[in-house]
């Protein structure tokens, strides 16, 4: 490519994460962009500057929303917080993400469950509203813990303190086992040092669940924390992949563009089992740790010692699904996991999730999917994997 006919693209998102920005970079690469420096997170906002499009976070700064609707470039936007704006969207799927924490939970029989955020945040609100849902659709309530809305709150040098002693009030009077989901790492990373404090166990009385993957030496915790991994490369490089084809001319998606969550990284702080029907809890460990055998419900009944119709009612009264369906769950999300991250053969992956053929694992695989495995890897493959 010819310097005169190098895209120039300002990446302006006003936040650093290396993850989306090593997905622009991988796709500036195939493509020899010149990509320009990163400005605005060091709150210099760029005017004057001259170029293609614009890769943007247009949720913080007043000014740099200004600027690139002035720029009247093709635009990217990885934040929805001014929907307003006329901009192509490419953004996390945030209720996705709230589903795979529901059922994480559900899975291992909690029936009492907590969101918690601390601001009014659209990220927040999405994830807090999908998690409800999600609960509701299985015949469950939540509560949501807002910070923000709380008697308790205030914007003072005590601010922090005074957060902590809510946040514990709260959770000492919640029912137990409870599943909580906070609404970032950050505020899962509190509610544990909160649990701490208070001599609440983690996770038998409390389980926690963050979103984003982001917490620092996170396995070197006492209690690592799950987290659920937003997939933000594959964000990167599709908002860089679509602001290619805006300023090639072709039209504008109708709709946000979302992008699925990686998967949820189980760690210590939500390993628990909190079934109290003992057929149906040794069922669900035998689950977790054979489904990528040949498991059959036969294998099911003889573990939990109990008649085909009678494990069956006990799962849907315990966790609300079929035990076929709970082994076929934990199967599509192993599955699901190894064509987005790996580059291992289909063929391979159908055994390694203990189907006996290919052919059986395609056919569960587009039934629970919506997509044959081809297509699913062709879509989701993790970047750096």
């Amino acid at each position: 490519m010819t310097k005169g006919r190098q895209k120039r693209v300002l990446i302006a998102l006003g936040w650093y994460d290396y993850r989306v920005h090593r997905g622009i970079e991988k796709y500036a690469q195939e493509h020899e962009w010149h990509l320009s420096e990163d400005l605005a997170r060091e709150k210099v906002i760029p005017w004057g500057w001259q170029g293609h499009g614009i890769l943007a976070w247009v949720a913080g700064d007043d000014e740099l929303a200004d600027f690139v609707v002035h720029a009247n470039k093709p635009t990217v936007d990885f934040s929805f917080r001014r929907a307003y704006l006329p901009f192509t969207r490419v953004l996390e799927d945030h209720a996705a993400a709230a589903q795979l924490v529901a059922h994480h939970f559900l899975a291992r029989g909690v029936r009492n469950f907590a969101f918690y955020s601390d601001r009014d945040n659209w990220v927040y609100e999405e994830r807090g509203q999908a998690f409800l849902q999600a609960l509701k659709s299985a015949g469950r309530e939540c509560t949501w813990l807002r910070w923000h809305t709380s008697p308790s709150f205030r914007k003072d040098r005590m601010a922090w303190q005074r957060k902590r002693d809510w946040l514990g009030s709260e959770l000492k009077r919640a029912p137990k086992p409870l599943g909580l989901f906070g609404a970032d790492d950050g505020l899962a990373l509190a509610a544990l040092e909160t649990c701490e404090a208070e001599e609440i166990a983690v996770p038998e009385d409390v389980a926690i669940i963050g979103a984003g993957n982001s917490l620092l030496a996170v396995d070197a915790m006492q209690t690592p924390i799950s987290s659920i991994d937003g997939n933000l490369e594959l964000l990167g490089y599709r908002g860089a992949e679509v602001l290619d084809d805006l300023m090639s001319g072709k039209p504008a998606p109708k709709r946000a563009i979302r992008i699925p969550p990686a998967g949820l990284i189980a760690r210590k702080s939500s390993d628990l089992m909190a079934v109290e029907h003992p057929g149906v809890a040794k069922s669900l460990r035998f689950i977790w740790e054979h489904f990528k055998e040949s498991v059959s419900i036969e294998d099911l009944m003889k573990v939990s010692a109990m008649s085909r119709s009678g494990l069956h009612q006990a799962f849907l009264d315990q966790i609300g699904r079929s035990p076929g369906h709970e082994l076929q769950r934990a199967r599509m999300e192993r599955a699901k996991k190894l064509l987005a991250e790996t580059s291992t053969k289909i063929d391979a992956i159908a055994e390694m999730c203990g189907y006996q053929s290919s052919n059986s694992f395609w056919v569960a695989f587009r039934r629970a999917t919506g997509m044959s495995p081809k297509q699913y890897r062709l879509t989701f493959h993790r970047l750096f994997a």
